[in-house]
């Protein structure tokens, strides 16, 4: 089947939104409720902007010396959303998910009104809901890989999601994927407060010096100074193997409520596969 056919009005779903007054600390608990990477900011039924886990880590690093509990909803409009009709194309709404670098695109009504959501992981099941050709995990895969060792500090491995543009880092040890660190482990239920009393601000100051990470990393965020990868890392990595079919990797992500696969080849690490790539396969 031709997916280019295909309307992505078979996709749109119902995403959770919050007002543009909702603080930081609010929709970090409303994400985490409802076991959601994203939520939509709504204003009299259109929506103006988009909160992402990714979003929220960053703006704690940004925050600085500021009460995370100043920081709303509203802080987080873009200067552009990007918007399709439920009539748009599978391919078109692919084409600008791949363009723009985002995960999803806002589906509105006539009237700009909000109808629904497609995201990347709509998209992905187009492979197990609709016969397309066979493609091999290493057709798709990216073989350039920001690693991380178990014993490296969690705020080295935060730097490498926030530097590098990226939603997770692979643990390895001896060339094997041993754990993965994503945004999520960085956006805690709750902070417990005897963590938050144990990072000293000269030992940060030191330790930034030391690792030449950025100066808005001995903030909000200094409490996990004491951490290593190990201690935060979800451990056993859903794995694939490089000559696996994409509906395959397409099927584990879905069971498994991830976006990420590491790639081995006798065990040994040798790519990464998202549901990024996934969808720029769509796009062609």
């Amino acid at each position: 089947m031709d997916f280019k056919s295909l309307k992505i009005s078979e996709l749109v779903t119902a995403p959770i939104t919050v007002g543009p007054n909702t603080t930081l600390l609010k929709t970090r608990e409303i994400l985490l409720k409802n076991k959601v990477k994203r939520v939509v900011i709504i204003e009299k039924k259109k929506p103006i902007g988009v909160i992402t886990e990714k979003d929220i880590a960053k703006k704690i690093y940004e925050l600085g010396t500021a009460p995370i509990k100043s920081v709303k909803a509203k802080n987080f409009i873009p200067k552009r959303l990007f918007t399709l009709t439920r009539d748009s194309s599978v391919q078109e709404c692919a084409k600008m998910m791949k363009k723009h670098r985002i995960s999803l695109v806002i589906i509105v009504n006539q009237d700009k009104t909000l109808e629904g959501i497609v995201t990347e992981t709509d998209l992905a099941r187009i492979f197990l809901t609709k016969k397309l050709e066979s493609i091999k995990v290493s057709k798709l895969m990216q073989t350039k890989l920001i690693t991380a060792e178990p014993s490296d500090p969690v705020l080295l491995v935060e730097n490498l999601l926030l530097k590098y543009g990226i939603s997770r880092v692979i643990i390895k040890r001896n060339q094997k994927p041993v754990g993965i660190i994503t945004f999520r482990d960085f956006v805690p239920a709750k902070i417990p407060q005897w963590i938050a009393d144990s990072a000293d601000p000269r030992e940060v100051q030191e330790y930034k010096f030391k690792k030449g990470l950025e100066e808005s990393h001995g903030n909000q965020m200094s409490y996990l100074f004491p951490f290593n990868a190990t201690d935060i890392m979800s451990t056993n990595p859903i794995t694939i193997e490089s000559e696996g079919e994409i509906k395959k990797a397409v099927t584990l992500m879905m069971k498994h409520n991830i976006s990420g696969l590491p790639v081995v080849k006798n065990s040994k690490l040798v790519g990464i596969l998202t549901k990024s790539d996934i969808v720029k396969e769509l796009a062609e």
